[in-house]
């Protein structure tokens, strides 16, 4: 049968020889406690500090606390677990954007790259990288903004600087800044944005750029 668990108050401790007495909630004789008792607690045990214990005979007939904790302290065991959790979760999350990023990138990448190679144009590969980051500050600069309430980026400033390429950016700034992820009428804007850079390298490395000849002739004869 296990034994009963009983709770008491710390009344006396001497942490120089680690020891003390607590005294239970029922009113019953005080029980001898030794550091030895408390398994895989945080800190050391204090005056007032409420104990969770068993109660086990020693060899003098007295008895004394046994598997103690502290109550309201984490044990080491499940302080050390939570952090690798969270680091965990950290992690799955950082890998998951970076394959992300890396997939909505690829068709502008391998386009840049084959327009730099075919026409000697290096722009592209120079825009993207700039203007991402440009985009990704702007984003930083607009939340940090609203956190302390002040003036606020607009909104075109932030999509016109994604329509110039730093759309990856402004991609990678609302999933880890969580800003203007949620809000659906950005949302909707941002993505018509990215969906055109993509069409457009889509178009550029497969259907030899008859998109965008149609797009151009319907832009001229408006």
């Amino acid at each position: 049968m296990k034994p009963a668990l009983h709770k008491g108050q710390l009344i006396r401790w001497n942490d120089n020889r680690g020891f003390g007495f607590i005294q239970p909630h029922d009113g019953s004789q005080e029980v001898f406690l030794h550091i030895t008792a408390l398994k895989d607690v945080n800190r050391r045990p204090q005056v007032d500090d409420f104990i969770c214990y068993q109660l086990i005979a020693s060899k003098d007939g007295k008895v004394r606390a046994c598997n103690a904790s502290i109550e309201g302290v984490t044990s080491k065991s499940s302080s050390s677990i939570a952090p690798k959790k969270s680091v965990s979760r950290t992690v799955d999350k950082s890998s998951s954007l970076a394959l992300q990023t890396l997939l909505l990138s690829l068709l502008p990448g391998l386009g840049s790259i084959h327009l730099a190679l075919t026409t000697g144009n290096p722009i592209p590969l120079i825009l993207y990288p700039v203007m991402s980051f440009i985009t990704f500050r702007l984003y930083a600069d607009d939340k940090s903004r609203a956190q302390q309430g002040q003036w606020r980026r607009q909104e075109n400033t932030l999509h016109l600087c994604e329509f110039m390429g730093g759309w990856l950016g402004g991609f990678v700034a609302q999933q880890k800044l969580r800003h203007k992820s949620s809000k659906v009428s950005y949302q909707v804007v941002f993505w018509v944005i990215a969906i055109l850079h993509i069409a457009f390298w889509l178009d550029w490395l497969f259907f030899s750029k008859a998109l965008i000849n149609l797009f151009f002739g319907i832009a001229s004869r408006g």
